[in-house]
């Protein structure tokens, strides 16, 4: 088996063989066999059979450039499966929507959870382009090197002086006859220093009273000349790239806007259930591949005598994360099917009351998931020691993970404040 790159061994080889991708996978389908339909299953098990050729044929030792792994993912799919793309040529059938999603995701977060976690910044790039591009040449020639992984994509919303206050934002889009006319500084976007792409929001006044109801949404290729791209380094996760961009009178030609002045706001507001669900899902997913690492090794590993696992301090330990990853992977798997099934039935363009109340269930799950996910990838790390902490497996990688899912979309107390305003808006609907 192919092993991570390690700067000094400490777990034994029987150890580090053990928690092989395939065991890991193998662990994982056990704990998922009551959760899962046979088409789920069969999926899960299909992407999972690609991570681990991939694994084997190229050797990762998980040092690699992960931005590099795109186009083989993305030719296959496995980058991305909320939707299908008739209009560029591609469609998965019954294999994509939210639920698809979850199984595409817990089998990328096993191989690879970084990677994982830059999918999802890259889908943000993808579903706008593939919701407003009407048919434009421009636009169909990025989202489809965006889904197919020819290109990296980002989203550019958060502002160093804004940060969650995603509709007052200092970042000026100008209308012009030609275009939109860009003006400003975006931070913290997941993926941009690697990006060939980036999704844009502005605003054409920043100091009018109705700045929020002057936005706008737009596709623009961050190689322009009048793009500066910087990296910001955050420590935690070494191996996803995040940038800060300053634009400099940037031109966005009218065939690359997808919100014009005004539409702006609802472009971002009507992705906001599937991107907190997403990031739900990786998280979700992140606490899986710790409660693996943790599961092997405590069963493996020997003090005074005997398993770790048999101390009541490590085994009550695992159950009790055993208990709650498993509650909340019902609850996100409910979100998700039920999700699917409202898009079916209403083909693709759900009720506005349907829309809020996904919104509110999605910053329920984001909040709730990506606080376990935290909480189980240090206690996992716990019950491993020091072996936990080294970076002789993946559990490294997850510990740092784990740590910014809080903040990233939207911090938990954005999801407590959209939480509370539904309570009060439901109050007023009786």
């Amino acid at each position: 088996m192919a092993k991570k790159k390690m700067q000094c061994q400490i777990i034994p080889d029987e150890i580090l063989d053990a928690l092989s991708l395939q065991k890991r996978y193998n662990l994982l389908n056990i704990n998922f066999m009551i959760m899962l339909n046979d088409k789920e299953k069969d999926f899960l098990n299909e992407v999972q059979n690609f991570c681990l050729e991939f694994e084997k044929k190229n050797n990762i030792d998980h040092s690699e450039d992960i931005y590099s792994w795109y186009p083989a993912f993305g030719e296959k799919g496995y980058l991305h499966r909320f939707f299908n793309y008739e209009e560029i040529g591609i469609n998965w059938g019954e294999k994509c929507g939210i639920t698809m999603e979850f199984m595409r995701q817990l089998a990328v977060n096993e191989f690879d959870p970084s990677f994982n976690l830059t999918t999802g910044a890259h889908t943000l790039c993808i579903n706008p382009v593939k919701h407003h591009n009407d048919g434009r040449e421009e636009c169909l020639k990025a989202l489809k090197e965006l889904v197919t992984g020819k290109a990296v994509g980002c989203i550019c919303i958060t502002e160093p002086a804004k940060g969650s206050d995603a509709t007052h934002l200092d970042t000026i889009a100008k209308r012009t006859k030609d275009g939109l006319l860009i003006s400003g500084t975006k931070c913290y976007n997941t993926n941009a220093p690697k990006s060939k792409y980036t999704v844009l929001y502005g605003t054409e006044d920043p100091a009018a009273d109705d700045a929020e109801n002057r936005m706008s949404q737009s596709l623009i290729p961050l190689k322009d000349p009048t793009i500066t791209v910087e990296r910001v380094f955050i420590p935690t996760v070494p191996k996803v790239h995040i940038g800060k961009e300053t634009f400099k009178e940037t031109l966005v030609p009218n065939e690359r806007i997808l919100c014009d002045v005004g539409k702006g706001k609802f472009g971002l507001f009507e992705g906001l259930a599937v991107e907190r669900i997403g990031i739900a899902i990786s998280a979700v997913c992140q606490c899986w591949s710790a409660l693996m690492h943790a599961t092997i090794y405590s069963n493996l590993r020997k003090q005074f005598g005997q398993e770790v696992s048999r101390f009541q301090g490590v085994g009550f330990l695992l159950a009790e994360y055993y208990a709650k990853v498993s509650t909340i992977t019902f609850a996100t798997l409910a979100f998700a099917r039920g999700y699917d099934e409202a898009v079916k039935k209403h083909k693709g363009h759900l009720p506005d009351i349907l829309t809020q109340q996904y919104v509110m269930a999605a910053s329920q799950m984001k909040y709730q998931a990506t606080h376990l996910s935290e909480r189980c990838c240090y206690e996992m790390c716990n019950i491993m020691g020091g072996n936990g902490l080294n970076d002789n497996t993946l559990m490294d990688d997850l510990m740092g993970l784990s740590r910014i899912q809080e903040i990233i979309g939207g911090s938990r107390q954005i999801q407590l404040h959209i939480m509370m305003g539904a309570i009060r808006k439901m109050w007023r609907l009786i």
